[in-house]
């Protein structure tokens, strides 16, 4: 059997088709659930400062009860509250972070830490090798197509951007493992 080809069980004909519109819609889907958790979805979302009305319309919810849980959000430092007229509101990516390291350190020993720190680190040099250069911003892609097919030169520079970032987090967590309760060591990555 080849990959295209339809298993003879995958079918028997004699079922017939789902009725559409007996299926959720996928605004329902997407706009359901407590708006709480909605407005945080937009939340996470926010790039630029975003007046609460747009923020509210994203969320499917009534302006007054986006300024609440806005307020309740830029108070817990998810979110960064810009003055004016009107307000804006936009994520606040060090919250973010901070999480991120958060949650490497709950899950992860030093030494899971420190291995996929070193395991980053020697993929990240193979990078700079192959390009001739110290970070993915600093390459053309045009210049890197020149050398490989532009679609395989674009996935190794994202996947090294995605390595310095990973490798930046490692490194803080396990430089502030000592705030999360253990004791702490040194350690060499």
């Amino acid at each position: 059997m080849d990959i295209t080809d339809i298993p003879d069980d995958a079918y028997a004909g004699d079922e017939s088709p789902p009725d559409l519109d007996d299926l959720e819609s996928p605004d329902s889907l997407i706009k359901g659930g407590p708006i709480r958790e909605r407005l945080l979805d937009i939340v996470t979302g926010l790039r630029t400062p975003t007046k609460v009305s747009d923020i509210a319309d994203l969320a499917d919810c009534d302006t007054e009860t986006a300024r609440d849980y806005l307020e309740w959000f830029d108070g817990m430092g998810l979110v960064h509250r810009h003055d004016g007229r009107p307000v804006r509101y936009e994520r606040n990516d060090a919250y973010f972070q901070w999480r991120r390291i958060d949650r490497i350190r709950e899950n992860y020993s030093d030494q899971e830490m420190v291995e996929a720190l070193s395991d980053a680190i020697d993929q990240i040099e193979e990078y700079r090798e192959q390009f001739d250069a110290d970070d993915p911003d600093a390459v053309s892609l045009v210049e890197a197509s020149r050398e490989m097919a532009t679609e395989d030169a674009w996935e190794a520079l994202s996947e090294w951007k995605t390595l310095e970032r990973r490798a930046t987090l490692l490194d803080a967590a396990r430089r502030d493992h000592s705030t999360s309760g253990s004791s702490p060591g040194h350690i060499d990555a």
